[in-house]
């Protein structure tokens, strides 16, 4: 879901060549549920190997990931751990919508309306563990390190920013500046032509700097969470009734302190908000290590071609696109 801060918060469009050599922590499950929403056939169903085993997971990771290595950038992918119990409510919420979507899809396929039913096949995506193990076993082979969160994925991707492991976070959701990413790059995957209504337009890279961020709106961090959790957060959804982005943004100028905002407001939600107030201030931090390797393309094309029925073709002319397979070019990716 992410928090809604676009009314009060812009970035500034780059290019891929700006992030040439920067490494970025690509919040994983938001591109796993992006390939699995996009990349399906016309009647909504997902993209499936000869044994039924849905695939669209693992085409949009390899093709993607390929376009980002030949662009010389060098992505880290981190993967949701546990669920904290502060997101239980939205879990569910996001249960019961994925099926009724389902249901939905059923209905639209049984009355020919194929339009209908890719919209609904696409609410219904689900993330497995299994499609995690998969994810995982293919960045192994593509040389690309993966880093396992302890709980959110997108705190351990600020975490490393903060650290200065990596260059930027790159996700569409404004959660990682609430748990502290001093950078932000939105539409890193979107990159190109894309159709919005019937028009084609270009989306192009943005880059969000927190710090520059906060002296725009002349607020703190603490400030900056305080909005995100008057609008709503997957910890709180729903946020507090009538407010928004540039109402939680006067209230918190004002008011300055959680107690304070809180003695103004009626606070609906059962999570306790010092909890979430805490959770984004202090990222659980847990060790990983960020290792780049030589891409293994026999390790490739048994996952992908064999195991899982790709065009062999296809494959090895995507991965022989690579510039990486020349030595100097090897050097510097595998550099660490």
């Amino acid at each position: 879901m992410g928090i809604q801060l676009t009314d009060i918060i812009g970035g500034e469009e780059i290019s891929i060549d700006a992030l040439l050599d920067k490494k970025i922590a690509v919040d994983a499950y938001n591109w796993l549920y992006q390939f699995l929403s996009i990349i399906r056939q016309a009647d909504g169903e997902p993209l499936k190997d000869f044994k039924g085993n849905i695939t669209s997971h693992l085409s949009g990771l390899f093709y993607r990931t390929l376009k980002l290595m030949e662009a010389g950038i060098k992505p880290v992918y981190v993967f949701d751990g546990k669920p904290t119990e502060l997101k239980k409510e939205t879990n569910e919420k996001r249960h019961d919508v994925r099926e009724e979507a389902k249901e939905e899809w059923k209905k639209a396929l049984e009355k020919g309306d194929y339009e209908a039913a890719r919209k609904y096949a696409q609410r219904s995506s689900t993330v497995t563990q299994d499609m995690v193990s998969e994810s995982k076993n293919l960045l192994d082979a593509m040389g690309v390190p993966w880093a396992q969160a302890p709980n959110e994925g997108e705190a351990l991707c600020s975490l490393m920013c903060m650290k200065g492991d990596v260059y930027s976070v790159a996700s569409q959701d404004y959660d990682t500046l609430l748990f502290g990413t001093p950078r932000l790059i939105r539409n890193l995957s979107m990159s190109g032509k894309r159709k919005r209504g019937n028009e084609y337009v270009t989306v192009n890279p943005e880059m969000i700097n927190l710090k520059n961020v906060l002296q725009k709106l002349d607020i703190s961090r603490e400030h900056l969470i305080i909005i995100g959790m008057l609008i709503g957060t997957d910890y709180n959804p729903g946020g507090v009734l009538g407010y928004g982005p540039k109402k939680s943004l006067e209230l918190v100028k004002q008011e300055k302190t959680l107690e304070a905002v809180l003695e103004k407001v009626k606070w609906n939600s059962d999570a306790d908000p010092q909890e979430i107030f805490d959770f984004f201030m202090e990222p659980k931090e847990t060790d990983y290590t960020i290792e780049f390797r030589p891409i293994d393309e026999a390790k490739i094309m048994k996952i992908l071609v064999e195991e899982h029925d790709f065009s062999h073709e296809r494959v090895e002319n995507a991965v022989g696109k690579l510039g990486i397979k020349k030595q100097s070019s090897l050097s510097r990716w595998t550099k660490a």
